[in-house]
């Protein structure tokens, strides 16, 4: 056995005797090539055959030596949502341009469609994994910057109509539909509501774009589902909430994606 094929005993960098290690990383970097290959698997398999151990299998490494870096399969899975928000939020900042808040969320919707085709595992580790969020707050964290991208332009657009401050409630409200417009045609999209190809993608990425301005246009009728009360209203009031939480906070946060 070479000193390439096994480490000192204890070491998270062991691989299994007799096979040939992937040059997938450095020696203490197994936690990144873990992320990338967790990526490459959720593109070949899915989620549901998502495994610690084909992990280890495919970079040649010893079943236990995740463990060192993740508690288990979640844990693994988080970090790579954790990498699609960061993803998600660089990409929202690249293709929305300065302009008014209307456009500005229109780009977001379709640069939010667009990733979710050009990233698929990624968006799927963010957006359908089932993971407690609870358990794991770095995702909503991540997502954060993900968040400002609809609440900022949002809260212009409710100054903008002449209620206080922006009236924080009605900025969340808007921001959370539009952030659901676009979700909706990405979830679409990838069931194949548009058909297959670049030109299905551009379709899907363009309907958020025109679903988000019109919601836009009708969004005094926004109403607050608990109670049928009209939830963005020209005086700034709020239809009452059942449980008084709010999804997309004016901080930025967002708790649709994360």
């Amino acid at each position: 056995m070479t000193s390439d094929e096994a480490t000192a005993p204890g070491s998270d960098e062991a691989t299994i005797p007799g096979t040939a290690r992937r040059e997938r990383y450095h020696h203490g970097d197994l936690r990144a090539a873990l992320i990338d290959t967790a990526v490459e698997l959720l593109a070949e398999r899915g989620l549901e055959a998502f495994s610690m151990a084909e992990a280890s299998r495919r970079l040649g490494v010893a079943v236990s030596a995740p463990y060192r870096h993740f508690a288990d399969r979640d844990a693994l899975l988080a970090a790579v949502a954790v990498r699609a928000a960061e993803l998600l939020a660089d990409q929202l900042d690249r293709q929305v341009p300065a302009g008014p808040p209307a456009q500005r969320l229109a780009a977001a919707a379709r640069a939010y469609v667009r990733f979710a085709s050009d990233h698929r595992p990624l968006f799927q580790a963010l957006a359908g994994s089932g993971l407690d969020k609870d358990r794991h707050p770095e995702i909503a964290r991540a997502a954060q910057t993900i968040g400002a991208a609809f609440t900022a332009p949002a809260a212009e657009l409710t100054t903008a109509a002449g209620l206080a401050d922006g009236d924080e409630p009605a900025t969340a409200q808007l921001a959370l539909a539009i952030v659901a417009t676009a979700h909706g045609h990405a979830m679409l999209m990838l069931d194949g509501t548009f058909g297959a190809g670049p030109q299905a993608v551009e379709a899907a990425a363009n309907q958020a774009a025109a679903a988000t301005l019109a919601l836009i246009a009708g969004r005094d009728s926004l109403t607050d589902p608990a109670s049928g009360r009209q939830g963005v209203r020209a005086s700034g009031r709020q239809g009452v909430r059942a449980s008084g939480r709010q999804d997309v906070r004016t901080s930025g946060r967002q708790d649709v994606i994360a």
